[in-house]
């Protein structure tokens, strides 16, 4: 006897979508027919849903340690899979931040007992660890982070020396939030001259600007090219940086990749007398013109990822005055509904999605057999039903700050099911509460 089998599903796999079973055993798919005879421990009834492979996440703030009144592995895991989201790979900027191997690794030991998902680690860079970034195992920690614009603790990297030496020596894939510091802290004087401490928040697309953006992420594209380094650009925000990516290669051939996140994609700056710092984030939310670039760009593989920035504050921080209101939103749990919102507007296709949120952080990475859903491949799967619906509110929500900017909508589309590696973890609003997340692996 097997242990799962998923009947009569919509399977979304390498941009077709066939009406099949999914047959699962020791955490592994062993098979994908039309129609399974076989006896299972577990059968799901999926008629009318899709299966789709697990979202992957390759950016989050999980903010453990040392910020856990914000949020946890545990809980921030925990949203993940009630959002159908089966693996994470989570930032370096938490405290003490995650520049040494050594707490890089006390990382990976608090996931292996508390995440809820499959998960992976950055190492970070500062302007004085490169000995300790260069010792880091590509075959299993997903990459190198380094913020080019500010971040928390000793993270900005901003010595040109520096800055060239991690792209001259690191052999692995470099991930970079990119904001040009110098731009950003003229900005602000500007707009204290002539607002003092009063801010309003709709000034922060014009502090961190379009043209901060742009000289930032130039600059890495130029050092990437120089000396041929392995580049991943977070967060685009900018039609002015769609210039520097090229989309006449396939994903896997690429050196140089970009990713777009939901926010960046959903609100503009006219959603700032709506929500306030809620949308607080970096980069900021710019202009419309800006946000409707974005979408063709995933859309003819300009921008190669979606991705969350998922980064909770409490809610009390977020009613702070601009100036110290942190920067970040919550949306691990809800990024697959945003974007099935723009499936049922006629914007993007079912296989679209799971191309840019689910093959492509795979490939993109290089994960060892997760992203699709294939024979042998680990069996992290979603059971997503598009004519159901998903209503936000305090109650269900699983962010351990307890807010989110979608409280009282109702998406159109609802989670049934999130199986991660073969194991249900997840099952119409409920937990199972097995932890069975694993250590992602990278063919690097």
């Amino acid at each position: 006897m097997k242990d799962l089998l998923i009947k009569n599903a919509k399977i979304i796999n390498r941009g077709t979508i066939i009406e099949g079973d999914i047959l699962v055993d020791k955490g592994r798919i062993v098979k994908i027919d039309r129609n399974i005879d076989q006896d299972a421990s577990q059968i799901i009834d999926a008629k009318g849903s899709y299966a789709m492979p697990g979202v992957i996440d390759d950016q989050v703030h999980f903010r453990e340690p040392g910020l856990v009144y914000k949020a946890n592995i545990f809980t921030e895991s925990r949203a993940a899979i009630a959002g159908g989201t089966t693996s994470f790979m989570e930032m370096p900027n938490v405290k003490p931040a995650t520049l040494t191997q050594e707490l890089l690794e006390k990382k990976f030991q608090v996931a292996k007992e508390h995440a809820h998902c499959n998960f992976s680690f950055f190492m970070g860079a500062s302007n004085d660890n490169l000995e300790e970034v260069l010792k880091t195992n590509g075959k299993n920690v997903c990459g190198i982070k380094i913020f080019m614009g500010s971040s928390t603790g000793n993270m900005l990297v901003d010595n040109q020396k520096t800055l060239e030496g991690l792209f001259a020596k690191v052999p692995l894939l470099i991930a970079t939030h990119c904001e040009d510091e110098a731009t950003i802290r003229k900005n602000l004087v500007f707009a204290k001259e002539k607002y003092g401490n009063q801010i309003p928040i709709e000034q922060h697309p014009i502090i961190r600007n379009v043209e901060g953006c742009y000289l930032s992420s130039s600059m890495a594209v130029d050092m990437a090219k120089k000396f041929g380094t392995r580049l991943h650009i977070l967060h685009i925000s900018t039609k002015d940086e769609l210039a520097l990516f090229d989309n006449s290669l396939p994903l896997k051939e690429k050196n140089i990749t970009a990713e777009v996140c939901v926010h960046h994609l959903t609100f503009n700056s006219d959603d700032y007398a709506e929500f306030g710092t809620q949308i607080k984030c970096n980069p900021a939310v710019k202009d419309k013109s800006h946000q409707e670039a974005l979408l063709p760009a995933l859309l003819n593989d300009t921008l190669d990822i979606i991705a969350t920035d998922h980064a909770p504050h409490t809610w009390e921080e977020k009613q702070n005055p601009y100036l110290s209101a942190p920067s970040g939103v919550p949306l691990v749990q809800h990024a697959l509904h945003m974007m099935v919102e723009m499936y049922h507007s006629g914007k993007i296709s079912m296989e679209k999605i799971v191309e840019k949120m689910c093959h492509a952080p795979a490939d993109c990475f290089r994960i060892v057999d997760r992203g699709y859903l294939d024979e042998g491949s680990h069996a992290d799967i979603v059971i997503l039903d598009t004519n159901s619906t998903t209503l936000v509110s305090k109650e269900n929500l699983q962010y351990k700050c307890g807010w989110s900017p979608y409280e009282g909508k109702t998406f159109k589309s609802k989670v049934c099911q999130t199986i991660v590696n073969g194991t249900v973890v997840y099952d119409q609003g409920k937990f199972t509460e097995q932890h069975v997340g694993q250590r992602l692996l990278f063919d690097k």
